[in-house]
């Protein structure tokens, strides 16, 4: 990932969501800073389950995830298995495949603080083999566990774990969900080309900057799960904008997610919206045989200005996130949508729903929506309401 605009990236994303939380009047900020948290019965969620009759039932001209590369149908839970994998190597191969997975990923504490009601953990997290990214925050409630945890993603760990003003009430999802009693790991600053997968050093293939970061993230439900204040088996991963296309990307591509919340990332290809913007070089679209300063400009394909990288061939091959959104079967995941989501994106989400159904579960896929991009203080416990659910059995 070009370390330059990456920094760019992030320092426009967080002035825009400041701007926004200061243009709706500080919206969300005052509930969140009070501790004070906007609670959502379950039964209130349900309807987020369902598409609008407009779009129910419709699966667009997505090309479907239940059907082979050779053309032959899936019709069994003994196909969709093989199906899964054929997709799953798939998108590796495309975008470079993951080196193996740190089994028990170190955790480094620096420093250690309690507030509230829990620990705010101040630490270094082994992302890749022998490769520890930046600074951290883990919070963890008080009371005896194992507890639900959820691996937060975003540009600063910093802003997820509540500790900057411009984050309150939109993306300090780590604090919000601390103070409901889930372990929340709040991950940021990773560099990959930090770690001996992005070069392609010792004979390991280079990775796409966006799988890389989904790997790391893989890395990090390892470590969370070897932890024993965590149920391993209770973990899920949540993530805003750049977060939620991170969040996205490691849920579907690592099987140890229990579920998933990604926040408004764009959860299909749109060349019309310069937002979902997977063609860039910090996502999928770097180019592997040139040097970083030779890659192209940021900016919506065209025809001067074309696909390269991994996503040139996944668009040309006729493949979308709907594939990857398949993975997550039967695992549920919630679409928190905003300007880049919106109603028409369950003709997508219907693929998934069906092959729910064929695996015999229902009322795993859910979209909520909001007006504009940045997270509100109702989506938040919209989110929060899920993971309870799924996660907390609640």
């Amino acid at each position: 990932m070009n370390a330059r605009a990456h920094a760019t990236h992030r320092r426009r994303n967080a002035a825009v969501l400041l701007a926004a939380a200061l243009a709706a009047g500080g919206a969300g900020l005052p509930s969140t800073a009070s501790g004070q948290e906007i609670s959502i019965p379950w039964p209130e969620m349900e309807k987020f389950f369902v598409p609008p009759e407009e779009h129910k039932g419709k699966l667009g001209s997505y090309r479907s995830p239940m059907r082979f590369d050779d053309g032959t149908p899936v019709k069994t839970r003994q196909d969709w298995s093989r199906r899964r994998e054929e997709i799953r190597a798939y998108w590796h191969r495309v975008m470079g495949p993951w080196p193996a997975l740190v089994e028990k990923p170190r955790i480094k504490d620096l420093e250690k603080e309690h507030v509230e009601s829990f620990t705010r953990r101040k630490v270094q997290v082994e992302v890749a083999p022998e490769t520890f990214a930046g600074t951290q925050y883990l919070l963890v409630p008080d009371g005896r566990g194992p507890f639900p945890a959820v691996l937060v993603t975003w540009y600063g760990s910093e802003d997820s774990a509540g500790l900057t003003e411009k984050a309150r009430g939109t993306v300090d999802f780590g604090l919000q969900l601390a103070r409901r009693g889930f372990v929340a790991l709040c991950l940021g600053a990773v560099r990959q080309e930090d770690a001996p997968p992005s070069g392609g050093r010792s004979g390991i293939q280079p990775v796409q900057p966006l799988s890389f970061l989904a790997y790391a993230a893989a890395n990090c439900c390892n470590a969370l799960a070897a932890l024993p204040e965590v149920d391993p088996k209770r973990i899920g991963v949540m993530g805003h904008s750049f977060g939620g296309k991170w969040a996205m990307f490691a849920s579907c591509l690592h099987d140890g997610f229990a579920c998933a919340v990604w926040s408004d990332p764009g959860i299909v290809w749109n060349e019309e919206d310069p937002n979902a913007n997977y063609w860039e070089k910090w996502y999928l679209g770097y180019r592997f045989d040139r040097p970083a300063d030779g890659q192209r400009k940021p900016g919506i394909p065209t025809e001067a200005h074309p696909r390269t990288g991994a996503y040139e061939r996944l668009v040309a091959e006729g493949r979308d996130l709907h594939e990857l959104h398949a993975l997550m079967a039967p695992r549920p995941f919630l679409v928190s949508g905003g300007a880049q989501d919106r109603p028409e994106h369950w003709r997508a989400l219907n693929h998934a729903i069906a092959l729910d159904e064929l695996l015999g579960h229902t009322g795993r896929v859910a979209m909520t929506l909001r007006d504009g991009h940045t997270p509100t203080a109702e989506s938040n416990a919209q989110a929060c309401a899920f993971l309870e659910h799924f996660l907390k059995g609640r």
